[in-house]
């Protein structure tokens, strides 16, 4: 009874080793995802492998995985990490697969860490899991902030850049002159207006209409003002209205949006500091109140 058993257990620790070894050895085989070197992803991995730091020494590691995760099935997770990536303006020049690696790397690194200081400073288990959790959702954080900050930052540049491409316009350049005249004298080279605006103009320059370009600005950016300016471009275009006049008009309503919300966003203040001035007031009260409080209940107050 014995033997067989024995036997048993053998031949399946030998059939483990194998599958796991035929495993490996598969995983070895496939080629790491491709560095991308051209368009904007290829820019941007330039520029975080010229900056260096924690991305440029794990950039082969994470290429190694993303590699490995390219053969699953992960379609629709690939479909919203794409969109996010493309809104970020193309964060790191990353793919859909190698952000899922660099998420699985974040996760193992934090994960180690938390063993290790968890181990040190005799701390709860349950600590490691957290760290865990949150490397392998900190990258997809960080991308989304940073689609966030583009967004922010297009929403409060665009008034000026449009009104600039009017006056440029009334001047006697047309709209991808305008724009190129934007870009070309921007202060700021890295501004995500003017970074948007150089996409638009690289896409022109390639052959796409005028029309696609903008819908795919509208799309890398999706918020209302950059919507509202699409589509009056677009409809000025198809229509044959003059488009300096539509951005005069466009540049005016956007400024008086910003003014609106800005009203909102100091009238939002005003009530959220209630609350604080609240709790500040009945601590006054208390320190005014306690000392006479304690000695009423001790018999302060008594003839001496």
């Amino acid at each position: 009874m014995t033997v067989p058993l024995n036997l048993l257990l053998a031949l399946s620790f030998i059939m483990v080793l194998a599958g796991v070894s035929s495993f490996v050895f598969l995983l070895s085989l496939t080629p790491a995802s491709v560095r991308p070197t051209l368009g904007t992803r290829g820019l941007n991995r330039a520029r975080a492998l010229r900056r260096g730091g924690p991305f440029a020494v794990a950039e082969p590691l994470v290429r190694v995985l993303a590699g490995w995760l390219a053969s699953l099935p992960l379609d629709p997770v690939r479909t919203r990490v794409r969109r996010s990536l493309v809104r970020a303006g193309e964060y790191l020049g990353l793919s859909e697969d190698e952000l899922m690696a660099m998420s699985v790397v974040c996760g193992l690194a934090l994960g180690m860490a938390g063993l290790l200081v968890c181990r040190v400073l005799m701390l709860p288990r349950l600590l490691v899991a957290c760290a865990l959790c949150l490397g392998l959702v900190g990258p997809w954080f960080r991308v989304l902030a940073v689609a966030q900050a583009c967004a922010r930052s297009v929403s409060r540049g665009l008034a000026g850049s449009v009104e600039l491409a009017a006056m440029c316009m009334g001047a006697g350049l047309d709209f991808p002159g305008a724009l190129r005249r934007i870009t070309d004298s921007a202060a700021d080279p890295n501004d995500p207006v003017n970074e948007e605006f150089g996409r638009v103009l690289q896409e022109i320059d390639l052959g796409h209409t005028r029309r696609s370009a903008m819908e795919a600005f509208a799309t890398r950016v999706p918020i209302d003002q950059v919507r509202e300016f699409v589509n009056s471009v677009v409809q000025a275009e198809a229509k044959g209205t003059p488009l300096a006049s539509v951005l005069t008009i466009q540049a005016q309503t956007q400024r008086l949006r910003r003014s609106i919300a800005a009203e909102e966003t100091a009238a939002e203040a005003a009530l959220m500091l209630l609350g604080p001035m609240t709790l500040i007031f009945v601590c006054v009260i208390v320190l005014l109140l306690g000392p006479v409080v304690v000695r009423f209940t001790t018999g302060g107050f008594g003839a001496p």
